[in-house]
């Protein structure tokens, strides 16, 4: 009909002025002497002009076609709903014409039918910008895809979308957009049917699939059918096959049709081919290293099952195993080349020759960091491995990366490293790109503790705080920051009855020129015994730490040895503290050293690596200058005697892996071990710094003895103690072990609020001493929790957990159990 009707003008428009110039007998050739164009509101008149080919002075014949060639430009531009030319006036050899042009509405509102308000407000985001826009066929067209596939996306498959254009009465020549939405219900697959797979079985095609037959059980799937989805789980399909050998498989057809208004049956015939092996793998261009290392490295044998997916992964960039491009651009390569050719099948069998170009070693020229708006250059500097002047290195890069990201300044997500070759020179840049993130943490809990009653904590970090920057008033922005250095300050306090106060400073980089980190920390408890406003007696416990730690090169760099000496005082005066005396002056001093490796890839939501350390931490062998021999002569000895100076040898293991299973899903294996010892077996352990089990692994009062409380969801905070009576009753173990197996899954990664969920089965014991350890006689518990890290809190986490066993002494103490922990990850 449009067609016609622009049909219909031009000819009216063509007849008119052949009319009007055969009326005044104007016949003949015109100059265009002026040009009006009439009936526009928005549009430039210039532009519209040159669309139409016409101008002042141009010469025009009459009767002409050029008119109509004119209008047909301007009626094609969808600009217009109607378009007319007419002569107004000769004057001579002059003609004056007029164009009137009637411009089509323009969308002004954009009204939704038929939706929530949550979805019609996002809905909105997606299409606002035809706001404004003249209203056209291919406009409202886009507009009624985008609203069907936000709904498809959602599972509604069979969603139905209608547009009208009612006039606007508020605004003149504008429409509203009506869109009505019948969005149905969410359309599920009833049936998937599979034809033409003999070598992979339904089941397995099903497995591969994340769309699922209605009767399969979902965990991580859904029976939802979405478009994209449905291709995606196609290319899945084809994967599969491709991993087992069968490169030439394809989807020869396929449909999705209903069964019902919300079921849908999806149809798939396959072809298979033949199964594909390696024959003969052949290297080409290599001179840095020999066919047979290259073939040694690759890993792949004749005879093997052909699976281009994995060949790839062994070409390039492997994240577990050594691969041939890691192998060159660890050397400096950078310009490396390699392209597999298939050469020649033939039967079941393929010969690949790998064509490589080695190309010259690069040379790291210049370093850019961006992205930093408050770390100084140099703390990022002091992290990076890739140093101007040394050869390029794949290996250094993934290096800096991962000690960017522990860093804890950054958002690892977005963290990139770019490397800028230059391959006339040779050399290369790189550069980093940061994106700057939350680092402190302020502490506000509260909690029931070990008999004392509400117990309240308020501690804030200062995760990169700069003493450099200290003296001048305008860095207090709240404190000066940037140059990576920590500041912590704690209080927990539960009125006069219970305080403890510390503070720390640690220094990563001791003179700034090697990662040596330096800590101090003092800190003073304070636990009374209170009646009626009178303090009957108490116990106090101070101490002074300073450690040194400085990262090594062998075996790799990511090993850091830390050494710490510290003093312990504790101070008992008329008060029970379970030390089998109640008056005196008991002391520590101690050293200890921790050799740990640490390889996780993101300290928020670690996906792969480990984190392993070993540290023994001892006292002075007093007893070899005490002159008192024998367990007799020790045990005639009082309390206050026997513990004036604190004896023992204590080490600790930790042990944690991360392996992804499928997708974002990783698996973390934890295992604990710790041994508390003295030097002369005629002197015995005291009730100092031993290990209790049970819990959150939240501190309370025992923490004041130097207790290690080691968590074990599903049971009461610290009450698997050794069964055992005497001086040390309920003080704790000697020895421990606990084991975890814990799946993880990211809801959110996002350094705002980080968030994952996690399932896991955990076991663990203590024991009075080693002679009684039994690494299999332990409490077992299993749960589920969540954790969410919020930048100013720390990582805030809640579980819950079965305890499965009965704690002999404490029946209670096992069952169902909710646990809280805020700034602290479970150990």
């Amino acid at each position: 009909m449009q067609r016609f009707l622009k049909s219909f003008r031009v000819v009216v428009c063509f007849l008119w002025l052949s009319g009007l110039a055969h009326a005044q007998n104007r016949s003949g050739e015109y100059v265009i002497a002026g040009i009006n164009i009439s009936g526009i509101k928005f549009l430039d008149s210039n532009a519209l002009l040159n669309m139409a080919g016409l101008k002042v002075g141009d010469t025009l014949e009459i009767p002409s076609t050029r008119t109509a060639t004119a209008i047909r430009k301007l009626w094609e531009t969808g600009l217009f709903g109607d378009v007319e030319i007419t002569a107004t006036k000769f004057e001579g050899n002059k003609v004056y014409l007029n164009l009137y042009l009637q411009e089509r509405p323009r969308v002004s509102r954009i009204q939704f039918e038929g939706v929530k308000k949550g979805d019609a407000d996002k809905l909105q985001d997606k299409i606002k910008a035809i706001k404004g826009k003249i209203i056209s066929d291919p406009l409202v067209k886009n507009a009624l895809i985008t609203v069907e596939k936000y709904y498809k996306d959602k599972g509604f498959y069979a969603v139905k979308v209608n547009a009208t254009q009612p006039k606007d009465t508020l605004l003149s020549n504008s429409v509203i957009l009506k869109l009505k939405v019948e969005r149905g219900k969410k359309v599920k697959a009833d049936e998937i049917i599979f034809e033409g797979n003999q070598a992979v079985s339904d089941k397995r095609l099903h497995r591969r699939m994340k769309i699922k037959e209605k009767r399969f059980p979902r965990i991580f799937t859904s029976s939802k059918f979405v478009p994209k989805k449905y291709k995606e789980d196609k290319e899945r399909i084809i994967k599969l096959y491709g991993k087992e050998g069968y490169r030439d498989a394809q989807i020869l057809e396929d449909c999705v049709y209903f069964v019902k208004p919300n079921r849908v049956n999806i149809y798939m015939k396959l072809h298979e081919g033949p199964q594909y092996h390696y024959r003969n793998i052949t290297w080409k261009g290599n001179f840095v290293y020999s066919d047979e290392y290259l073939s040694q490295v690759l890993g792949i044998k004749k005879g093997d099952i052909y699976d281009r997916e994995e060949l790839d992964k062994r070409l390039n960039f492997s994240l577990t195993e050594q691969d041939i491009s890691s192998l060159y651009m660890d050397n400096g390569y950078l310009f490396f080349r390699i392209t597999p050719v298939e050469t020649k099948v033939e039967g079941d069998s393929i010969d690949i020759e790998m064509r490589i170009y080695e190309g010259p070693q690069a040379t790291i020229n210049s370093i850019f960091i961006n992205g930093n708006t408050r770390t100084s250059d140099h703390v990022i500097l002091r992290e990076i491995r890739t140093i101007p002047g040394r050869k390029f290195s794949r290996r250094e890069i993934i290096r800096t990366n991962q000690a960017l990201s522990q860093l804890g300044y950054f958002d690892p997500e977005k963290i990139q490293i770019e490397p800028v070759p230059h391959l006339e020179t040779g050399t290369v840049d790189i550069n980093y790109t940061v994106e700057e993130k939350p680092s402190d943490q302020l502490e506000l809990s509260g909690g029931w503790g070990g008999g004392i009653g509400f117990v309240g904590t308020v501690g804030v970090v200062f995760n990169n705080f700069s003493l450099r920057k200290a003296g001048k008033l305008s860095n207090w922005r709240p404190v000066p920051a940037g140059d990576g250095q920590q500041l912590a300050l704690r209080i927990q306090a539960n009125g006069r009855a219970f305080q403890t106060y510390s503070l720390t400073f640690t220094e990563p980089w001791l003179g700034g020129k090697k990662p040596n980190a330096f800590s101090v920390n003092l800190s003073h408890s304070v636990q009374r015994n209170v009646f009626r406003n009178r303090v009957l007696g108490g116990l106090q416990v101070t101490s002074a730490t300073m450690s040194l730690g400085r990262r090594l090169n062998f075996p790799d760099d990511y090993f850091v040895l830390s050494n710490a000496l510290s003093f312990r005082q504790y101070t008992i005066d008329n008060y029970n503290a379970g030390l089998g005396y109640n008056n005196g002056v008991s002391r520590s001093i101690t050293f200890s050293t921790t050799l740990a490796r640490n390889s996780i890839d993101n300290p928020t939501f670690p996906r792969t690596g480990s984190n392993i350390s070993l540290s023994v931490t001892m006292t002075p062998p007093f007893s070899l200058f005490d002159n008192i021999e024998g367990r007799a002569n020790y045990d005639a000895l009082s309390p206050q005697e026997r513990f004036r100076w604190i004896e023992y040898h204590k080490w600790m293991l930790d042990a944690s892996f991360f392996t992804p299973i499928v997708g974002k899903l990783v698996l973390n294996t934890r295992a604990h071990f710790g041994f508390l010892q003295t030097y002369s077996k005629e002197k015995e352990v005291g009730p100092f710094e031993r290990f209790i089990l049970g819990g959150s692994g939240l501190s309370g009062f025992n923490f004041l003895l130097g207790s290690d409380i080691i968590a074990l969801r599903g049971y009461k905070d610290r009450s698997i103690v050794p069964f055992s009576t005497g001086v040390n009753a309920g003080t704790g173990g000697t020895v421990f072990s606990k084991y975890v197996m814990e799946l993880r899954y990211p809801l959110s990664l996002n350094p705002a609020a980080t968030i994952f969920v996690l399932s896991f089965v955990e076991a663990g014991n203590n024991w009075a001493d080693f002679g009684r350890f039994n690494p299999f006689n332990v409490y077992r518990s299993a749960g589920i929790g969540a954790r969410v890290l919020m930048p100013a809190f720390g990582m805030i986490g809640i579980d819950y957990a079965v305890g499965f066993d009965e704690v002999r002494g404490d029946p209670g103490a096992n069952g169902g159990q909710f646990h809280f922990t805020i700034g602290q990850q479970i150990r």
